[in-house]
C-alpha cells in the first residue's frame, strides 16, 4: 500500500472493538531500493515494545500487559506504527477467553500484515526489564566541527592500529517521520570486528541523520549498509533503541551474522 493511504498525519477515531483490518503494511523494498549497491546481506528483526496492552477477560474485567513483538527483517513489509497503535487499542474493549487467545490473535494478524511469522510475548508489569545502560564506549563527548545533518557515508573513515572487536554507542541519534516530520529519538549501538573505525567520524555520521526523514527500520538498514560498504568490517551489527510514541517503541536490529541476538537492554529513555 502507498504510504499516503496510511493513517499517519490524519485525524482518526480510536476503535472500541477488535479490528485487525486497521493494520497498514508498507513494503520494505520501497526504501531498500535506495540503499548503496551492492546491498550487503543482513539478518535480524524489528523489536517492538507495547507498554499499553489491555483487553477484557471473559467476565469483562480488564487485563494489562507489556508485550514484545519481533518482526523478522526478511518479512515483505513493515507495519506502519500509527496503524499498529490503533490495532492494539482495538483490544481495549474486546473480550477474550484467555491471554493465550489474545497472543494467538496478535501473532496471526501481525504475521499476515508483515508477510512473515511475527513472535509475540507478554510480560506482567512487575516482571518486565528494568532500565539499564549500554556496555560499550560512548561517543557523545567527542567534539564535532560544523556537523552535517543529512546522511553522508563519506564522513566515515578508518582509524589506525590493529583489528579490534568493539561496541560503541551514541544517544544522539535523531531521525524524522517521513510523513509527519515529527522527530524520532534513539540510542544506536554498533558492534563490529575489523579494522578500527575512527570514533569521531562515526559520531559525525550518526549525527548526520538528524534531519533525515525515513522509518526507523530503514534508517538502521541505511547505517548498516553504509558502514559495511565503507569500513568493510568482518562482522557488524547496528541496533537502534528508539523512544516510545503512543505506547510503542521500535528497536530495529541488523547483523551480518545469522542467528545473532542483540543485548537484552531497555534504556533509561524507554
Amino acid at each position: 500500500m502507498a504510504i499516503d493511504q496510511s493513517p499517519l498525519g490524519r485525524a482518526t477515531s480510536y476503535p472500541s472493538q477488535y479490528a485487525p483490518e486497521l493494520l497498514f503494511p508498507i513494503a520494505r523494498d520501497l526504501s531498500r531500493e535506495q540503499l548503496p549497491k551492492p546491498v550487503p546481506v543482513f539478518y535480524g528483526f524489528d523489536i517492538w515494545t507495547g507498554y499499553e496492552i489491555s483487553w477484557l477477560d471473559a467476565s469483562g474485567k480488564p487485563s494489562v500487559a507489556i508485550a514484545e513483538f519481533r518482526v523478522p527483517c526478511e518479512s515483505q513489509c513493515i507495519i506502519e506504527s500509527k496503524s499498529f497503535k490503533l490495532y492494539l487499542n482495538s483490544y481495549n474493549q474486546s473480550r477474550f477467553a484467555s491471554t493465550d487467545e489474545v497472543i494467538q490473535r496478535m501473532e496471526q494478524d501481525l504475521s499476515a500484515a508483515a508477510g512473515a511469522q511475527v513472535a509475540v510475548q507478554f510480560f506482567a508489569l512487575d516482571e518486565y526489564l528494568p532500565c539499564n545502560s549500554v556496555k560499550g564506549v560512548c561517543l557523545d563527548q567527542l567534539p564535532l566541527d560544523n556537523p552535517l545533518y543529512h546522511p553522508d557515508s563519506s564522513l566515515l573513515r578508518l582509524g589506525e592500529g590493529a583489528q579490534v572487536d568493539e561496541c560503541v554507542y551514541s544517544d544522539l541519534l535523531k531521525t524524522n517521520c517521513p510523513v509527519t516530520g515529527q522527530p524520532d529519538w534513539a540510542s544506536v549501538i554498533i558492534h563490529y570486528r575489523g579494522r578500527p573505525i575512527d570514533h569521531q567520524s562515526l559520531l559525525a555520521y550518526i549525527v548526520s541523520f538528524r534531519e533525515h526523514q525515513d522509518f526507523h527500520e530503514h534508517c538502521v538498514e541505511r547505517m548498516f549498509a553504509d558502514i559495511m560498504q565503507v569500513c568493510l568490517p568482518e562482522y557488524l551489527s547496528v541496533y537502534a533503541r528508539y523512544t516510545r510514541r503512543g505506547g510503542l517503541d521500535i528497536n530495529p536490529y541488523r547483523s551480518s551474522a545469522p542467528g545473532r541476538q542483540p543485548e537484552t537492554v531497555r534504556l533509561f529513555r524507554q
